[in-house]
């Protein structure tokens, strides 16, 4: 070969090199197969020799090998970047079935199939069914669901083994079906490879790639799907475990939330437990317990005692419903919803002793139910406690009083109030309170109050009778019409008097008080309170202990006593003004003294009576207090 590249024309013996830099462009623009023959084809055409010939046959070959290499490595280069895009897709996967999708696609892409596809088993019904699809022209191909065993998909599934067929219709390894043969027919599918979606040991399903005419699948080929359907097995198990994930942590924040709205009615069953029996313990009543109630749970709540009564709130939320609901809760133990009203109910005995009942617009849960349940035993203590209170007091201390106001002759009555802490002899003030409200609970107020002031208390009908150490009947009169018409919820009237020395001193007392009481209705003063002595000259006609010299001390007292000192006649001057119609001029005629005298006089009676001594209602209990002093001392009138 030397020697023949040695004798050739200097155009022959380029002939080589030339060949051989054109099979490098060929290879540098990859070109197709048949171009590599070109090169030889020129050769001859020039006339090369054999040598030369023969030469760019090698040249060929072996450009034709590098070119195959090249183009299984881009292949290769081709599959593993589409490997990596399917793993960088399972990295950031957010939609199962997008990457689903993308792992079909690219099947399809690679193996230059006309279809891919992919079945996942379904282990309730047992088969498989069409989950992907790129490609697909049939709506039926779509919808197909495999037996397992049964074409080319369902062996695949059940064997967890690849396999393929250059022509589906005429390879008899597989079970043909009806439906199934009628898809592929339909889809137009002949050339069909099948490899297993596999966790672990467990087939879960099938990849495809399909073509619609005949082909053999390389070993590369399936060594390929099989990559891919593993990545795409990833992808569903990677999908399942996130779904339940999510699902975990749903389910997590629900019982989260459940536990915080639980631990929350806990707290606020709590706090209303430990805020109700702080009322009880700090002697708080059932309007406490109740305002309680209303804070924790909102709504109106209506108190009714054992008759059916409103303690709390008002009848205008009651009806048969109620009542009825009442009944059935204290056969259950437990709250009824009657409409939008909670109703718990409390019996002693078989006996109702108190109801609450609870309207508001939202749902009460039934840890707030239990609230409701737990205030209503809580108000029936409450009464149950007023009951017991009520009647030791009864039996001890109004025992003592009933005796002190209707039989104050018995013996040793002093002694009983000793034993109790009460000295009669120190200054007591006996009240009366009229009342139309409950006497269950206006007799325990009274025993409260009498057990705080270390007094006595009594009912005696609708009366309430209180002794409480004090001076000022009047003030006492009135807090007690106030504090009792406020437990009561309606007016209570009370009327005041002095009961300080011997038992009779409290029954004389006591049929003052009960006058000036009844005197404070007659003149439209329900609800308030007052002592006989500040009726004015009303007290007259009440009072029976203090009669007149109390009332001439009230209305004129300072000026008596001026002129009991001074040996003045003012009151001489005050009988001649208000007989003369209140004439200065009249008056100085009638006494026979100055005008100018008779306004001395009286602007001292002004600064002994005060400067209201002429008001009308005042200047009527003056002259009538100078009336009674006329009578008692005999003294003419002007």
């Amino acid at each position: 070969m030397e020697r023949a590249l040695t004798t050739s024309s200097p155009k022959n013996a380029t002939a080589p090199a030339s060949g051989a830099h054109a099979y490098l462009d060929l290879l540098a623009r990859e070109a197709s197969a048949v171009e590599f023959e070109g090169p030889i084809l020129q050769a001859r055409a020039a006339g090369a020799d054999s040598a030369t010939l023969e030469e760019l046959e090698r040249a060929k070959v072996a450009a034709l090998q590098v070119r195959a290499v090249l183009r299984r490595r881009a292949k290769r280069e081709a599959e593993l970047s589409a490997l990596f895009d399917t793993a960088s897709d399972l990295a950031g996967l957010g939609d199962l079935d997008a990457v689903l999708q993308a792992i079909v696609h690219r099947s399809r892409q690679l193996l230059a199939t006309d279809i891919a596809y992919m079945t996942l088993n379904d282990p309730e019904r047992g088969d498989t069914y069409m989950r992907v699809t790129d490609g697909s022209i049939s709506a039926s191909f779509r919808r197909l669901r495999l037996p397992m065993g049964a074409g080319l998909g369902g062996l695949v599934a059940q064997s967890g083994t690849p396999y393929n067929t250059a022509d589906y219709f005429a390879d008899p390894r597989f079970r043909h079906t009806n439906t199934i043969d009628v898809a592929v027919h339909e889809e137009g599918l002949v050339a069909i490879l099948g490899v297993p979606l596999r966790l672990g040991t467990q087939v879960i399903g099938v990849l495809f790639a399909a073509n619609r005419s005949a082909r053999p699948f390389a070993q590369e080929e399936v060594a390929l799907l099989c990559s891919l359907a593993a990545h795409a097995a990833v992808a569903i198990d990677t999908a399942r475990l996130l779904q339940e994930t999510r699902a975990a942590l749903g389910e997590l924040s629900e019982a989260n939330t459940l536990i915080r709205a639980h631990s929350e009615s806990i707290e606020r069953a709590a706090d209303a437990h430990d805020r109700m029996t702080g009322l009880v313990l700090r002697g708080g009543g059932v309007e406490d317990v109740a305002a309680v109630v209303t804070d924790v749970l909102g709504g109106r709540l209506t108190v009714l005692d054992d008759e059916g009564r409103p303690l709390v709130g008002e009848s205008r939320d009651l009806d048969t419903g109620v009542f009825d609901a009442a009944q059935s809760s204290r056969a259950l133990g437990r709250t009824v919803k009657r409409g939008d009203a909670y109703v718990a109910s409390v019996d002693v005995g078989a006996a109702p002793l108190c109801t609450l009942v609870l309207r508001t617009d939202h749902l009460v849960s039934d840890t707030d139910q239990r609230i409701l349940e737990r205030a209503a035993i809580v108000t029936a203590l409450l009464l149950l406690f007023r009951r017991s209170v009520a009647e030791a007091e009864g039996r001890v201390r109004g025992e003592l009083l009933d005796d002190l106001v209707s039989r104050p002759e018995l013996r040793g009555l002093d002694d009983r109030a000793r034993r109790l802490g009460i000295h009669l002899d120190a200054p007591h003030v006996l009240v009366v309170a009229r009342h139309d409200g409950q006497r269950e609970r206006g007799a325990f107020w009274a025993s409260s109050q009498a057990t705080l002031a270390h007094g006595l208390a009594t009912t005696r009908g609708d009366e309430v009778v209180l002794l409480l150490p004090g001076d000022r009947p009047g003030a006492l009169a009135r807090r007690v019409a106030a504090e009792l018409s406020a437990s009561l919820g309606r007016p209570a009237t009370a009327g005041a008097a002095m009961a300080t020395g011997p038992a009779t001193a409290v029954a004389s007392a006591y049929a003052e008080a009960r006058r000036c009481a009844g005197a404070l209705v007659a003149l439209g003063r329900t609800g308030d309170g007052a002592s006989a002595g500040e009726l004015g000259f009303v007290g007259l006609l009440v009072g029976e202990r203090r009669e007149v010299s109390g009332f001439l001390a009230g209305a004129l007292g300072p000026v008596l006593d001026y002129d009991a000192r001074r040996g003045t006649a003012l009151v001489k001057t005050l009988n001649a003004h208000f007989g003369t119609g209140g004439s200065l001029s009249r008056t100085a005629e009638a006494l026979h003294i100055h005008v100018n005298t008779v306004t001395q006089r009286l602007d001292r009676v002004g600064q002994l009576l005060g400067d209201d001594w002429q008001e009308p209602e005042r200047a009527l209990e003056i002259q009538l207090a100078l009336r009674l002093h006329r009578l008692r001392t005999h003294m003419p009138d002007a």
